[in-house]
């Protein structure tokens, strides 16, 4: 299990994703699943997955790699892609591909072999964009009214951003309320764990403003943690208590 979450905001974006891989209680492992590629002053692309490891590493090899596309000659690439829009398309193709490769095989093992992912960036001279790819390779792309997406265990976490996030909410205030999405989810699912791989991205810049790991113990969110739980408990304590009473 793993969670992921894009942020879109009038100043940029963030891009926050867990590391934990786990196939049962006795096997847990660390992985990357944030990956952030730049051409510095040109382009800043970033691509968190969640899913079967296996499909999401091999999609990313094939992104790298690159396939022919027969009508131009072309050797498409993630880097080579005019838009952001065009680079979803080969994202999603790449899936598709992979998973009819892969797929059969996997199902016939009794093997899952759904993946996802969130693809966020901006190309010099274009805007900045968001989609979450789905594992049939089709996506949709993140909106104003609704300026995220998750993928992976995402119900713990969605509240705290259906309640905060706005497309005219800061950068940085983005970047807390995501990390605390986060803390929500690791809290109620140990699927969900640390290290954490952070992306700020600032509108029309081309270059991450923030790529940083937090790894455990890490000051700063270990404060956010015990600050929110204190938050949480204080702001039910001020909550008047219900009422209602049985009749007679």
């Amino acid at each position: 299990m793993t969670y992921c979450c894009g942020i879109l905001v009038r100043d940029g974006l963030v891009m926050i994703a867990d590391t934990r891989t786990n196939a049962g209680l006795d096997n847990v492992s660390t992985f990357r699943k944030l990956h952030v590629y730049t051409e510095p002053g040109e382009r800043i692309m970033a691509l968190a997955s969640s899913g079967n490891l296996s499909l999401s590493q091999s999609v990313r090899s094939l992104l790298a790699e690159g396939v022919d596309n027969p009508e131009t000659g072309e050797r498409e690439t993630l880097m080579n892609s005019p838009t952001m829009f065009q680079a979803a398309q080969r994202i999603g193709r790449a899936v598709r591909q992979i998973q009819t490769m892969e797929g059969k095989a996997l199902e016939a093992a009794e093997v899952e072999h759904d993946v996802a992912f969130l693809f966020g960036g901006q190309i010099k001279g274009r805007a900045l964009r968001l989609y979450m790819i789905y594992s049939a390779g089709n996506f949709i792309e993140c909106t104003i009214d609704t300026p995220y997406l998750q993928i992976g265990e995402h119900k713990y976490g969605k509240p705290v951003l259906d309640r905060a996030i706005k497309f005219d909410t800061d950068l940085y205030d983005a970047l807390k309320i995501g990390l605390i999405s986060m803390d929500s989810t690791m809290r109620s699912n140990l699927g969900v764990g640390l290290p954490i791989d952070i992306l700020v991205a600032r509108r029309d810049t081309y270059n991450p403003e923030v790529n940083y790991r937090i790894e455990p113990g890490e000051p700063y969110f270990q404060d956010l943690r015990e600050r929110w739980s204190t938050a949480l408990r204080a702001a039910h304590i001020a909550i008047p208590r219900p009422p209602y009473r049985s009749p007679g």
